[in-house]
């Protein structure tokens, strides 16, 4: 049953209020909040020094906002990109169409990253070599290190960089975010977003619980 019926709200409620928090930030805000509040609670500093960045091509329907072919994965669709900390966490994210080059869709993220006053380390497979995006990235303060994840077509964890596919995972579980319908690229953004909100929601809820019971 739909969230508005359960709660007797009208759906063109819902939307408006959505569309307007989406519109000033609060999806973003509020994972923010409850990520450094996380991060404390593990015992670690508010902030990371070291991000990790990835893609995935995800399938979209004809009425997104925009659609591209993956020729490697075979997807037509839109591409997904996120910085996250170690534990998983995105401090940035955006979206683009399924074609768009790895070095020119995570410039968005580096952009946001900046903008939030991270300096330090974003590590990523070899897709992200070049020197065009490297220089992109010191200009925003960003050293961008691209890492051997792979060989023989086969994925090897190195360091932290594996907690990003984990990221992946975790939205797979959204059904809205396996095959995407979104008009607007903010409302996709948004949607993310809120996954995530919910995945930190619970495990703070635990968290307490644990505590309380302790």
């Amino acid at each position: 049953m739909p969230i508005g019926q359960l709660c007797d709200i009208p759906f063109g409620t819902l939307y408006t209020l959505f569309a307007r928090w989406t519109r000033l930030g609060l999806w973003c805000r509020l994972l923010d909040r409850l990520r450094r509040t996380w991060r404390l609670a593990c015992g670690d500093v508010a902030e990371p020094s070291a991000v990790v960045i990835d893609s995935r091509s995800c399938r979209s329907a004809p009425s997104c906002f925009e659609r591209g072919f993956d020729g490697g994965k075979k997807i037509n669709g839109v591409k997904v990109h996120l910085g996250v900390d170690k534990y998983g966490i995105p401090l940035a994210v955006d979206v683009s169409p399924a074609n768009t080059h790895d070095t020119k869709g995570i410039v968005p993220v580096l952009r946001e990253l900046s903008g939030k006053g991270f300096r330090g380390s974003a590590l990523g497979d070899l897709g992200y070599r070049g020197k065009r995006l490297a220089k992109a990235g010191q200009k925003l303060g960003i050293t961008v290190k691209a890492i051997a994840r792979g060989r023989e077509g086969k994925f090897l964890p190195t360091g932290i960089c594996w907690v990003v596919e984990r990221s992946f995972s975790w939205i797979a579980n959204y059904r809205r975010l396996n095959t995407i319908f979104d008009r607007t690229k903010e409302h996709l953004v948004a949607f993310i977003e809120i996954a995530f909100v919910s995945i930190l929601a619970r495990r703070l809820e635990r968290l307490v619980a644990s505590e309380i019971s302790a």
